[in-house]
């Protein structure tokens, strides 16, 4: 009987374990900058975000997305989980970003073709 139990009990393929392992996460951080007199408006277009574009992050492999807000400088600080195997870095490629992009640029700092002003920050700590 216990040596039933154990079959059971045991994965079957030798592939399991490299399969079914936990994803390993990347974890990104950046600022961005809000024009004055926008916070609100920022918080109110986030709160409706797009299902389409919440879906593209997920697909893309981003997840635990949080964006906060210094309402005294509009300086945005994000910060994102993203697989080891993310296509993020597709994203800009996408009609939904581009245009959630031009949706997003009279309330921003933004470039040219309206992908948002971001700078990349290092982690100096961390701590689980």
């Amino acid at each position: 009987m216990g040596r039933d139990i154990l079959f059971y009990l045991y994965p079957k393929s030798p592939d399991f374990f490299k399969r079914n392992r936990p994803y390993t996460m990347e974890k990104l951080a950046f600022l961005m900058k809000l024009k004055p007199g926008f916070e609100d408006e920022y918080k109110k277009r986030h709160d409706e975000i797009w299902p389409e574009l919440s879906a593209a992050l997920t697909e893309a492999g981003v997840s635990d997305y949080s964006i906060y807000l210094d309402r005294a400088t509009g300086i945005l600080f994000a910060v994102q989980k993203r697989t080891e195997n993310h296509t993020a870095d597709e994203l800009p490629n996408l009609p939904i970003v581009k245009k959630w992009w031009a949706y997003m640029a009279d309330i921003m700092d933004t470039h040219a073709d309206n992908s948002p002003v971001s700078t990349s920050l290092e982690c100096v700590f961390h701590m689980d």
